[in-house]
């Protein structure tokens, strides 16, 4: 018969090794549940909602068109005279340069109140002020309500500024609307549009020139004067074709 101290230290070897069996165990365990864990933390994913560049809040704003002598010259003097256009409530925007000749201007400001805008037209420092920067000729004033902008930036500064008479507002806004695929087809993309202040039968609208070509073809095309029959639009539109060349 055996010892029973022969015994004891097997006994122990045993235990020692059950024991390590299942300290890795736990250990495994252990650092499953932390790599789960962690698994799905790495796995949930926030939404982010994208920001509209569409604008639809009406918007006044205040438009001028004019020669000058020299664009340098007059881009000096119309940043010095920042202060006077914020005291009538009035916000720089855009600068733009007419494509047929550079040295027709068109200016649009912000309007915080659409009646000192008005005003602000025919005072007499305004005048002193476009002599001073060599504005030429008569400038021509647009004061405008907005009922779309799209924000967005886009790699095209070439504009076209177009005004007209409708029948009804309402009536030509959807024939417009409709016809937004075909124009973004034609190298046209809406910018801006809207009406006169005091009368939503003068229609007012931007839009930016993607290629040239296409969109001087489709604009002349009997295609795009039946779609404005169609919508009311009351004889040629009247255009001013433009880059813009400075932003605010």
């Amino acid at each position: 018969m055996l010892s029973k101290s022969l015994f004891m230290p097997a006994i122990a070897g045993v235990l020692f090794v059950l024991s390590s069996c299942g300290g890795a165990s736990d250990k495994t365990g252990t650092e499953k549940s932390a790599s789960d864990t962690a698994a799905a933390a790495s796995s949930t994913v926030t939404t982010v909602t994208p920001v509209s560049t569409i604008v639809t809040t009406s918007q006044s704003m205040f438009l001028v068109k004019h020669k000058v002598a020299s664009f340098a010259k007059w881009l000096i003097s119309y940043e010095a005279h920042d202060s006077m256009r914020l005291a009538n409530g009035l916000h720089n925007y855009v600068i733009g340069r007419g494509m047929a000749d550079s040295n027709t201007i068109m200016v649009a400001v912000k309007a915080d109140d659409m009646a000192k805008a008005k005003a602000f037209a025919t005072n007499a420092n305004l005048k002193e002020a476009m002599q001073k920067g060599g504005v030429t000729g008569k400038p021509v004033f647009y004061f405008f309500t907005t009922v779309f902008q799209d924000t967005a930036t886009i790699s095209s500064a070439m504009r076209a500024f177009a005004t007209f008479p409708v029948k009804d507002w309402a009536a030509w806004e959807k024939g417009f609307k409709e016809g937004q695929q075909e124009r973004i087809e034609n190298g046209i993309t809406d910018r801006v549009y809207g009406h006169d202040a005091d009368d939503d039968h003068k229609v007012m609208l931007v839009t930016a020139i993607l290629d040239s070509a296409k969109a001087f073809t489709y604009v002349n095309s009997d295609k795009n004067k039946k779609r404005r029959s169609d919508a009311g639009v009351i004889g040629e539109p009247e255009r001013f074709a433009f880059r813009i060349v400075k932003r605010y």
